[in-house]
């Protein structure tokens, strides 16, 4: 079932639900980006997905490999979006990424993300 959570989970991130992600997330959530910040808490983390998604309207995540340990899991693969749907051939990328989840009482209650930001950092920077 905890498989089943983290799958669902990845799902409406692809779909940009956040409704859905939130009645998944623990109301203790921690997401831990990659520079290592932290967001803690269900509805602070629900306006952040809203906050990303209007960043990257075409956010996806592509998950290659799943590794599962009890009740974490690491999902490897590719991020990739397009900063405000602006000219995706300048202000597209897709990179190489890695997720740690952690499944407690049929929640996600960690959700971690390895990517390098450089690139989707430098463009948003240039189109600031």
């Amino acid at each position: 079932m905890s498989k089943q959570i983290v799958l669902d989970f990845v799902k409406y991130i692809n779909e940009h639900n956040v409704e859905k992600l939130s009645e998944l997330m623990s109301d203790d959530h921690t997401f831990i980006d990659a520079h290592n910040n932290s967001i803690i808490g269900k509805n602070n983390m629900k306006d952040g997905w809203i906050s990303y998604f209007e960043w990257f309207p075409d956010y996806r995540i592509e998950i290659d490999e799943f590794y599962e340990s009890e009740n974490t899991f690491i999902m490897l693969g590719f991020a990739s979006a397009t900063y405000k749907g602006m000219n995706p051939v300048a202000n597209h990328w897709r990179l190489p990424a890695a997720w740690k989840a952690t499944i407690e009482n049929n929640k996600v209650k960690l959700w971690q993300v390895y990517c390098d930001t450089k690139i989707p950092f430098d463009i948003m920077e240039k189109n600031s």
